[in-house]
């Protein structure tokens, strides 16, 4: 049967699929990152990880993959198919594409940036599905954002389209890692909702999850905490439709899992924000986890017909 293999490379684990043509999981498999180990090391996992599953199309579905993609974090050469940074996985300008293609026997590679990629599977096959303007935006340790035209994703000219995070949403605030203040990230990211949650309560293991629930059961220091970080993403959210003007919002990443405790606030904080804008619809990702993988599938099947088209012009 054809397919390809899909890789979604996170800080601690990855996930891969061997994918159909018309997007069915013929196989899943996960494994450890092992960052721990180096980031030679992971580099290598991911090539080793890449072989087996390759290995396991040819014994179990006839053939080897004809194609790959892989999803990747930290800044992303998509074009050269560099993966250029990644302060989570400590590498720096690895040719990953042409190292993946040399392993699996010269196939076409495709390299993507781990949320822009799983931003495309959510507006092709999931909440934004017929959609032709979107705005994906994950709430994890960081926020990051992928915006989608016409069923694919804007990289930007140098690859850093999308990064909603780094919007100044509190001038001369929080002090953020890129280097600014007031970044939104520092104030709606989940990592941020935790750690605000934890000092509130004076319990270190207290977690966004936790200062949720604590919304849900009405204690009022949850409440004020949880609306903090809905204001500022509001602020940050209007600026961004200002910007792109999305017919589709697609919330995903951790702080998203709290649903409607995070939505219809939410959606208040934005409509009471816009003035001339149109309101986008503000919908919850519903791909879950799989979003990564299954949009390194949809690259590499969109890289292979590219290669397809290009073999037939004359």
């Amino acid at each position: 049967m054809r397919h390809v293999i899909a890789l979604d490379v996170g800080g601690t684990g990855m996930k891969a699929a061997l994918v159909g043509a018309g997007g069915e999981l013929l196989h899943r498999a996960r494994r450890a990152t092992g960052r721990e180990r180096g980031p030679d090391a992971v580099v290598d996992g991911i090539l080793d990880f890449a072989a087996e599953l390759r290995a396991y199309g040819t014994e179990h579905l006839g053939a080897p993959a004809v194609a790959a993609g892989v999803a990747v974090p930290g800044i992303v050469d998509e074009e050269r198919g560099i993966a250029a940074y990644s302060a989570n996985l400590g590498w720096r300008d690895v040719p990953l594409r042409a190292l993946l293609a040399e392993r699996l026997g010269g196939v076409p590679v495709a390299l993507g940036h781990d949320v822009r990629t799983g931003g495309l599977a959510e507006g092709r096959i999931g909440a934004g599905q017929g959609t032709d303007r979107f705005l994906f935006v994950a709430l994890g340790t960081g926020i990051a954002g992928a915006i989608g035209i016409a069923g694919r994703v804007e990289a930007g000219a140098h690859g850093f389209a999308g990064e909603i995070g780094h919007i100044v949403v509190r001038p001369g605030g929080t002090a953020c890692p890129c280097g600014r203040r007031g970044c939104l990230e520092r104030y709606a990211s989940a990592a941020a909702v935790s750690e605000a949650w934890a000092a509130v309560t004076g319990n270190p293991e207290a977690d966004a999850a936790d200062c949720a629930k604590a919304v849900e059961a009405e204690d009022a220091r949850a409440r004020e905490v949880w609306q903090h970080a809905v204001d500022a993403l509001a602020d940050g959210l209007v600026t961004a439709l200002t910007l792109l003007d999305p017919r589709t919002l697609i919330i995903g990443g951790g702080l998203a899992e709290a649903g409607e405790t995070l939505f219809t606030p939410l959606r208040e904080a934005v409509r009471s924000r816009i003035t001339f804008q149109k309101l986008p619809t503000i919908v919850p990702a519903a791909l879950g986890d799989t979003a990564g993988c299954l949009g390194a599938g949809l690259l590499a099947w969109d890289l292979l017909e590219t290669t397809d088209r290009t073999e037939v012009i004359p």
